[in-house]
């Protein structure tokens, strides 16, 4: 039996989180998926690889899916997408990602 990677482990919450049924977009969902788990793992002042070996707690997988999906949805650089409308909506999404991030911080020195 293989053991799955925390990207294809993530990769269905992900594409359930943006209500995408398609697989087209999975290898660049994956991508997406690894620059959030890199930016928690950075976050949270842990080693990089950490969360393919250590168990990710709930909060920072919930940060991973949002910041995932957020990329997905702003791919062009933009706030396209849900946050088209709203400036404040895109910020709004990285102040509750780095509050969830926070929860699961390594804070010694």
């Amino acid at each position: 039996m293989a053991v799955l990677s925390i990207v294809d482990m993530l990769l269905p919450k992900v594409k359930a989180n943006l209500i995408l049924e398609h697989g087209a977009d999975d290898d660049l969902l994956k991508g997406l998926i690894r620059a959030a788990v890199s930016y928690a793992e950075s976050y949270q002042h842990i080693a990089a690889g950490s969360y393919e070996v250590d168990a990710m707690l709930p909060t920072t997988e919930q940060a991973v899916i949002m910041l995932s999906s957020h990329f997905y949805e702003s791919r062009d650089g933009a706030t396209a997408g849900f946050f088209a409308d709203s400036v404040q909506a895109g910020q709004q999404v990285w102040n509750t990602v780095n509050l969830l991030l926070r929860l699961d911080r390594n804070w010694k020195v």
